[in-house]
């Protein structure tokens, strides 16, 4: 989509690559909590039956190990990203502008003819016209729908979309998610109508850290005070608003002064003014710019750009500087962590704890001494189909054969994200030790297993078998 103006091939505006990137994001944000593969979702982190899946697979909660990993991918490639390109998230990924530009540009500008022209941000409606009243009104109610849209969306993504159309209607049983969905909702009817703008500049903490993260090759929306001039002076003081008063001290200077770029600002900040936190790179005045000085056949005085290239004329902007390969490293050893743990999940959960009680000892009819060590089980099957599990007990070498599992004696079934407590009772009637002072502490692995799958479905556990001294085998009775 160019457009030739006096011989000046224009590049397609920044402003329409945005929106179809706005829509291929806000459609797989609503499409993704719907898609599930053998029962399992991209992303669901359920509060409400304690799972977390994560790229179709399940955990339970005791595995949120994964968690820490997603956060630092999160937090480190948004930091990754604005080295390399500012606050490029801000102005193409962050949820705020995406629903300011709907808001603004589709329902007020385009939809109900409230706003007169895109390009122009500035000028606010006259809200004294009754017309536009009614129109502002129409525009909330509007908004006040698409809100509660984008906060189920929200909330689809920790209460799967059945579960959640299933609570909403019987609200009063489920309060807590009704309030969330109205609390959320509220928020960002007061965000986008109301607080808009003043949201990044003085609400986000984001544009804060930006400027510790910027250096001279970080690509951001740039003034050519080279070829422009100075508009502002040192002390960021506006000292020319025509050219003619410019090219009296800076013939070269190129700037028209039509503010074209300032008035197309979502932000309300003049980017000739040089780098400001307000900034977020919406590009919507390297468009403005362009189509400018596309009248007159010059290139645009604004350009997506880094000082080291633009402003310093130092040679061309490096991508891949050691602080950026830094981060890449860091996400790549993330993403590798959390895919080598997440290929090591357990597919059935077990804990073993052993009674209070370290052993019993009694004789049988027949002369013999058992000793008893009794366990408790708790075992969890995270598939989904009930599966009959049983398992089996590894002694060391010198003790192999001599303790048998006296209950139970048959496989048991677990429902699936069903917790099940099993008592489990180990026996020996051979003599383990011949210690006078002390018990003696024999290891054991443990092996559970769900039948017909024991390739697949099996966890080892570490444990003990606690065998009496010497004088409390003596004295059995």
């Amino acid at each position: 989509m160019s457009d030739e103006k006096n011989g000046l091939k224009l590049p397609t505006p920044w402003r329409y690559k945005r929106y179809y990137f706005f829509i291929f994001l806000s459609v797989v944000i609503l499409v993704l909590p719907w898609i599930k593969i053998n029962e399992s979702y991209f992303f669901l982190l359920s509060f409400d039956k304690l799972k977390l899946h994560l790229a179709f697979v399940q955990f339970d909660m005791q595995e949120l190990y994964l968690l820490p990993f997603l956060l630092m991918i999160l937090f480190l490639g948004i930091f990754g990203m604005t080295v390399v390109g500012g606050r490029v998230f801000c102005g193409w990924i962050c949820p705020q502008t995406i629903f300011r530009v709907i808001y603004r540009d589709i329902i007020e500008t385009k939809l109900l003819k409230l706003r007169k022209r895109i390009k122009n941000k500035q000028q606010e409606p006259d809200m004294s016209l009754v017309e536009n009243k009614i129109k502002k009104a129409i525009a909330v109610l509007i908004w006040t729908i698409l809100s509660f849209v984008a906060s189920a969306n929200l909330i689809w993504y920790f209460v799967p979309p059945e579960d959640f159309f299933t609570y909403i209607a019987d609200p009063f049983e489920h309060i807590i998610l009704v309030g969330t969905l109205v609390a959320s909702a509220l928020f960002l009817i007061y965000d986008i109508v109301f607080l808009q703008e003043d949201y990044c500049i003085y609400v986000c903490p984001y544009s804060r850290v930006q400027s510790v993260l910027y250096d001279d090759h970080t690509v951001m929306a740039l003034y050519n005070t080279n070829r422009g001039g100075h508009i502002y002076n040192e002390e960021k003081q506006k000292v020319f608003t025509k050219q003619s008063e410019l090219q009296k001290f800076e013939p070269h200077a190129e700037c028209t002064a039509c503010e074209s770029c300032v008035t197309v600002c979502p932000t309300h900040i003049d980017i000739r003014k040089g780098l400001q936190l307000e900034c977020i790179n919406c590009l919507e005045c390297v468009d403005a710019c362009t189509v400018v000085m596309g009248k007159l056949g010059k290139p645009s005085l604004v350009t997506w750009s880094s000082d080291h290239e633009t402003i310093y004329k130092k040679g061309k902007t490096q991508y891949f500087r050691p602080k950026v390969l830094a981060y890449i490293v860091l996400l790549i050893g993330l993403a590798i962590g959390m895919v080598m743990m997440g290929s090591a999940k357990e597919h059935m959960l077990l804990n073993i704890n052993k009674e209070n009680r370290l052993y019993s000892v009694h004789k049988e009819s027949d002369g013999r001494v058992a000793v008893d060590n009794a366990y408790e089980f708790l075992l969890q099957n995270t598939q989904n189909e009930k599966m009959d599990f049983y398992f089996e007990v590894i002694l060391p070498k010198e003790v192999q054969g001599k303790l048998e599992i006296l209950k139970p004696t048959e496989p048991f079934d677990v429902t699936p994200d069903v917790k099940k407590k099993k008592v489990v009772v180990l026996r020996t009637y051979d003599k383990l030790a011949n210690d006078a002072r002390h018990d003696t502490i024999i290891p054991i692995t443990i092996r559970a297993y769900a039948l017909g799958h024991e390739d697949k479905i099996t966890v080892v556990r570490e444990s003990t078998f606690t065998y009496p001294r010497a004088d409390v085998v003596e004295n059995a009775k």
